[in-house]
């Protein structure tokens, strides 16, 4: 074989073993809660047959939208396996602000379908055949994040747990010494949608309970700062962030690397 066709014929092996890595499948799972039907959405890359680190992703209070979906694909590129839980049933999405304030108001209410949604989707995730049930992690965004906080405050067998321009609910003394998970919390400094007295608890609460958490603000920045286009919802407040979206992206990798290993 000449140099050159030899050259061409590796570069055609490269390519091809490049195509493989990057073959993320996605697909819809049904599962249920106390009789609600709900539907995540799964991401994982099919060239790696070993078993790897889950990553549970909670969406905004808009539901399971292709930017949950999306992010759970980015994860899946990396090597993670990916779900995206279903906090409302049937997949259900909205544009609209008063939708979403009624849907996750239906769901704050009760505490316990709140955290008993996120933890049915947990057991989705640790059921999966390429996921080792040991290396689990959560992240969340807004009202994701918050439900990844509920989550951890029942002892949940977490590794990690990041969350983006999250509301922070405050845990009793024993929700915050349950807490397995190293915490990265990733917030706008200028977010007036968190009041200043729910940080202070929040972080109060941990400190008592000498749980492990990284609180990071980002000077400036205001809501919903990793989602693109987010002012275009014209509400005051919401605005992407470049800079603290793909530095909150990267430290929450960092933190995935120290607690599950990659």
């Amino acid at each position: 074989m000449s140099t050159t066709r030899f050259i061409a014929a590796a570069a055609a092996v490269l390519a091809l073993s490049g195509a493989a890595r990057a073959a993320v499948v996605t697909k819809v799972v049904d599962y249920e809660f106390d009789g609600v039907k709900l539907k995540g959405f799964l991401a994982y890359d099919d060239a790696v047959k070993e078993k790897r680190p889950g990553v549970l992703v909670v969406h905004e209070w808009w539901g399971l939208n292709d930017y949950a979906k999306d992010r759970c694909k980015k994860l899946a590129e990396l090597g993670y396996v990916a779900f995206a839980v279903d906090m409302y049933g049937d997949g259900k999405t909205t544009e609209h602000p008063d939708d979403a304030r009624k849907m996750t108001g239906l769901v704050r209410e009760n505490v316990q379908v709140w955290r008993g949604r996120a933890e049915a989707g947990l057991k989705q995730l640790k059921a999966q055949p390429n996921v080792d049930g040991d290396k689990i992690a959560a992240i969340g965004y807004c009202f994701g994040g918050s439900t990844c906080l509920q989550l951890a405050y029942t002892g949940a067998d977490l590794k990690a747990v990041a969350t983006f321009h999250a509301a922070l609910p405050k845990p009793t003394g024993d929700e915050a010494k349950a807490i397995k998970a190293k915490v990265l919390v990733c917030h706008g400094a200028a977010d007036t949608f968190i009041s200043e007295d729910s940080i202070k608890a929040f972080r109060g609460a941990l400190d008592g309970a000498g749980t492990k958490y990284d609180f990071v603000a980002y000077k400036d920045v205001v809501h919903s700062f990793t989602v693109p286009g987010a002012d275009a919802v014209n509400i005051k407040g919401m605005k992407y962030d470049k800079a603290a979206d793909e530095d909150s992206w990267k430290k929450m990798l960092a933190l995935f690397k120290d607690t599950l290993g990659r």
